[in-house]
């Protein structure tokens, strides 16, 4: 073994510079700077062992101090709590008409509206094939004519003695037979030419010449107005016993990033069968940023509370015994965790109502509350 060294030895000094006087004489130096500094670390290790023991002897809570784990705490202080019901819904119009015709339609021959065009009430849209109608009237009012001359005949000889009343009766009522049809065919005329029942945007025209039009939304024409907007939202029948026409909800248009506030104008009475949901509109003001169907977030508030204790949620922890938090109380001059039992309310937005349990200007512990007990010490941040 010592042969083994020695060869290692040798070898390890011609590697630094084949046993050099100079190699030598610096590795030395080394050697002994090292061992040095190795006992004044093994002297600093012994004092530092002996002033724990001191210190410990003259304060036994010192030890104790080395597990106090550091926190954070706001005071609790009294604020408004509000619970809301957060919904998707979408933007509606009060007025939206759906152009139909006024009889059972017909095919279409001229269009005189687009898409986006503004429109007044009576204003002509379309115009339906008449032709039929047309040839019917002609051929009416040929007989019509002949009838009213020979009712004039009738009356004329009648007036000079010869015929009979019977024939002028029956003369009379077949001009009136004929006029009550030209009435009818006069009517249907007018029913080929569909007008707008209201005023507005034509926000959809989806019919083209040729097609026949029969008033249904999917090929026709939509008109809306713009200027009485609502929030339309489906509510689940579980919030059936919680909400109430007039309750404030708040609006929010995520594409704009524009809230609105509002309350709940209507309620509907029906619960869907499918969707086992009910239906709610609030209106909205005036906006032509606004448009229909665009979707919205309906925030309806069904509970608030003046001066109420609020804590995050995150702080709330639980055991077999209930709900607790960690409040920081000092006791012998010591800062240390007391645990406190709470009730709490409802939640929102990270937020809880805590009920009882906590007083104004306790101390909570919102930072380092996990894994504490109740009497830790603790450091406060």
């Amino acid at each position: 073994m010592k042969k083994i060294l020695t060869i290692s030895a040798i070898f390890f000094l011609a590697a630094c510079g084949g046993g050099s006087k100079n190699g030598s004489s610096g590795l030395a130096e080394m050697k002994a700077e090292l061992e040095s500094l190795r006992k004044q670390k093994d002297d600093i290790s012994a004092k530092i062992t002996a002033l724990e023991k001191q210190v410990l002897k003259a304060d036994p809570s010192a030890a104790a101090a080395e597990n106090a784990k550091l926190v954070a705490i706001t005071p609790v202080k009294l604020q408004d709590f509000e619970h809301y019901i957060d919904l998707q819904g979408r933007i509606s119009t009060e007025n939206m008409y759906y152009v139909t015709p006024r009889g059972m339609g017909g095919q279409v021959k001229a269009i005189y509206v687009k898409q986006g065009d503004r429109v007044n009430k009576g204003k002509l849209l379309l115009k339906l094939d008449d032709a039929v109608i047309r040839q019917q009237m002609s051929s009416l009012r040929t007989q019509l004519n002949f009838a009213k001359d020979i009712y004039e005949r009738q009356q004329n000889v009648w007036k000079e003695g010869i015929g009979t009343e019977v024939q002028v009766l029956n003369a009379k009522n077949n001009v009136e037979s004929l006029e009550r049809q030209m009435d009818v065919l006069n009517e249907q005329l007018l029913m080929t030419s569909v007008y707008a029942q209201a005023s507005g945007i034509a926000e959809e025209v989806n019919i083209r010449i040729g097609e026949q039009f029969t008033g249904n939304p999917a090929a026709g024409i939509t008109i809306i107005n713009p200027s009485n907007l609502k929030a339309v939202v489906e509510i689940p029948e579980n919030y059936i016993a919680k909400i109430q026409k007039g309750m404030p909800v708040v609006i929010e248009v995520l594409d704009l990033n524009k809230t609105i506030k509002s309350n709940i104008s209507l309620i509907s009475e029906l619960i869907g069968q499918n969707t086992r949901s009910f239906t709610a509109e609030a209106k909205i003001p005036s906006d032509p940023a606004l448009k229909p169907n665009e979707i919205v977030v309906v925030k309806i508030l069904d509970h608030s509370s003046k001066d109420a204790i609020v804590a995050p949620i995150a702080t709330i922890q639980s055991d077999e015994k209930g709900k607790f938090v960690f409040v920081e109380e000092m006791k012998d001059g010591k800062l240390i965790a007391r645990k406190k039992p709470v009730t709490i309310g409802d939640l929102y937005d990270e937020m809880v109502e805590v009920r009882t349990g906590l007083n104004v200007d306790d101390k909570l512990i919102t930072q380092g509350f996990q894994g504490l007990y109740d009497g830790q010490l603790i450091i406060n941040k």
